[in-house]
């Protein structure tokens, strides 16, 4: 639709251009090089050498005797008809009268078209929106319909007290009789909030499915313009349809762009912005009543929010909505999973469970990415081990097979998980250790996940000084077994995580004895685990940075002390890296004590042969790396640069 405007508007632009050249061009056909002097013209006239004059305006067009036709432009000369009679010359002429509409055309077409492309381009620069250049002022609310993609209330899983808080304003839409019987009022607002990818849009869209009233929605962004004053006329556009379509509800996405507090910020705040919230304050509840209006918001920053826009009477609600715990984890797996075929062995509890602190979102890419794994091997249905390497697709990347590393490099890597996950093992408030693997993915040589065995609602102190220890264990690790000398810039993303959860220990959870009970990060927005812009002394910030210091070495000399009580198992561990370079956390134990990781025929043939060996591994288990030597490549500096 859009394509054919403008090229109906360029056409009807090429067809002014066109009749303005045809009337200011006239008939003037007669080729330049038969113009002559008028001086010529009169002197011919003298000499009777002119049979015939055909004037039209200040052209005069005249015949020679041996037939030749000229033309000459008079100058102004009004007694030219008197002389060409008195030479006896015939002369013929045409009233100069223009028409009506040639005199309009000629007057006003330069004006059409200047204010045709005016129109043309500011369409565009307000991105061919409603009304075009001459609807700035008018709402972009679109109102959804079933057409979009019903959704409803089934649809939503593992926020169940946000959908009960939602599922009765529907049933107010729907019986409003059955509150206002006892004297309640229907809810003006309900403000949706909650991290990033948990279900705020999804739940709008199911209310818009439920309530069986016209649903508006639009983002935040859509109010505000390059012009002072539009995103304001906006708003009260869409009060003015939404009230004509009442009782209907209007959804409005990441309200912080438009909802910020006013003030706020360097300069003062942006004058647009301010003007669109405080007309949208007025329409929400000013003097006049939006009966049956509801507004639904979302966003994930309600801290940035103006107060006035949060108080009772605009936002009567403010529902959360969180991260899902396990067993909503697992009820929006089963929705997502209806749609693809599951094979018989898939658990969706086991799932939930190795899944802590995923969103909604996440848990929809976990099982898109199962399911075209299990594309693209050829199966007919999704299996739990297509589940199994989606999960570790999307928690730690994506298998860079076809990365050259040296053995030096692969054998310090080993040695590196190695640490952390004998560190993590032993330290008792540490996560469980979920896998180890020095096969490289994303921008790391090597990981080792932990993951917790049930949700995460606190952090203590203890916990936090042993997680330090196992973040610190990776360079106790190479320490340990090359020296000091010999450490690796592959600590650098350790080094950084233990200075962030050191910082936070100390400046934002008062777990310094030192440092007290004090939130030196509250003052300052942004916080991003430097003490830089921080409201303190220069002499806290020094006690700040000694605490700092001192929590991550203590770390550092818990991890190296277990390696040292360690000291077999740590080289089983790492060896067994080596040779089988992912192990899951029953194997890395089983590996620690000297077993195999699990028994199969061919380490049975190996005991029967009188071959034990702890590497025995198994043909299913093996992966080929390509292994180099030093002279054959040069240790790529900026990948050993990344943490391992």
């Amino acid at each position: 639709m859009g394509n054919a405007r403008n090229l109906a508007f360029w056409l009807v632009l090429l067809m002014l251009v066109v009749a303005l050249f045809n009337v200011i061009g006239g008939n003037q056909t007669t080729s330049a090089s038969d113009e002559r002097d008028y001086s010529e013209f009169m002197t011919s006239v003298d000499a009777g050498n002119v049979n015939s004059v055909y004037i039209n305006g200040e052209k005069v067009t005249y015949t020679l005797s041996d037939g030749t036709e000229l033309y000459a432009i008079n100058p102004g000369d009004d007694a030219l008809a008197r002389t060409l009679v008195e030479k006896d010359v015939t002369v013929k002429g045409k009233a100069q009268r223009q028409s009506g509409f040639q005199s309009l055309l000629i007057t006003f077409l330069p004006f059409v078209l200047i204010i045709g492309v005016w129109i043309f381009f500011m369409n565009r620069m307000q991105g061919g929106g409603k009304g075009g250049a001459m609807g700035f002022g008018k709402s972009k609310a679109k109102l959804l319909t079933e057409k979009s993609g019903r959704v409803t209330f089934d649809d939503v899983a593992g926020i169940d007290e946000a959908k009960e808080e939602l599922e009765e304003i529907v049933e107010f839409l729907r019986n409003p009789q059955k509150y206002s019987r006892l004297g309640g009022k229907i809810p003006k607002g309900a403000l949706l909030v909650g991290p990033p990818g948990t279900g705020k849009t999804l739940l709008a869209r199911a209310i818009a499915g439920e309530a069986g009233v016209p649903f508006f929605t639009i983002s935040g962004s859509d109010f505000v313009e390059m012009f002072v004053g539009v995103g304001a006329s906006r708003v009260r556009d869409m009060f003015e349809q939404a009230k004509k379509n009442a009782p209907c509800i209007v959804f409005i996405d990441e309200i912080d762009a438009v909802g910020r507090a006013r003030g706020a910020g360097y300069g003062g705040g942006n004058d647009e912005r301010e003007q669109t919230l405080n007309q949208l304050l007025v329409e929400m509840d000013g003097f006049e009543a939006n009966e049956g209006v509801i507004i639904v918001a979302a966003t994930n920053r309600r801290d940035v929010l103006d107060p006035a826009l949060l108080r009772p009477g605009r936002f009567d609600r403010q529902v959360t909505v969180p991260n899902p715990d396990i067993k909503g984890r697992e009820k929006i797996l089963g929705v997502h999973a209806r749609k693809i075929p599951l094979g018989p062995a898939v658990d969706l509890r086991i799932i939930a469970r190795g899944t802590p602190g995923f969103s909604g979102a996440d848990l929809a890419n976990l099982v898109n990415e199962a399911a075209l794994m299990a594309a693209r091997v050829g199966r007919n249905v999704v299996t739990m081990i297509d589940f199994e390497s989606a999960k570790d697709k999307v928690m730690m990347g994506a298998e860079r097979r076809s990365m050259v590393m040296t053995p030096e490099q692969k054998e310090m890597t080993a040695y590196h998980e190695a640490g952390h996950a004998i560190v993590g093992i032993t330290l008792p408030k540490c996560d469980p250790v979920y896998k180890a693997t020095i096969i490289p993915r994303g921008g790391a040589l090597g990981m080792v996940m932990s993951l917790p065995e049930m949700d995460r609602l606190n952090m203590f102190k203890d916990e936090c000084h042993q997680r330090l220890a196992m973040t610190m264990a990776g360079k106790a690790a190479e320490i340990f077994k090359y020296g000091e000398d010999q450490v690796s810039n592959g600590p650098a993303g350790d080094i950084q995580q233990a200075s962030s959860l050191a910082r936070a220990m100390i400046l934002r959870w008062g777990m310094s004895d030192k440092i007290g009970n004090i939130d030196y990060a509250e003052a300052h927005e942004g916080y991003q685990g430097n003490t830089s812009g921080l409201s303190m002394s220069a002499a806290t910030k020094e006690l700040v940075e000694d605490e700092v210091r001192q929590f991550i070495q203590d770390g550092y000399d818990t991890a190296y002390k277990i390696l040292t009580d360690n000291t077999e198992a740590f080289e089983r561990l790492a060896q067994g890296l080596l040779e089988y370079e992912t192990l899951t956390g029953d194997e890395i134990k089983r590996v620690m004590a000297g077993e195999l990781p699990h028994v199969d025929e061919e380490a049975e043939d190996a005991k029967d042969a009188d071959k034990p060996s702890l590497m025995a591994v198994p043909k299913t288990r093996k992966r080929k790396v390509e292994i180099v030597k030093d002279e054959d490549v040069k240790p790529d500096e900026d990948e050993a640069d990344k943490d391992a």
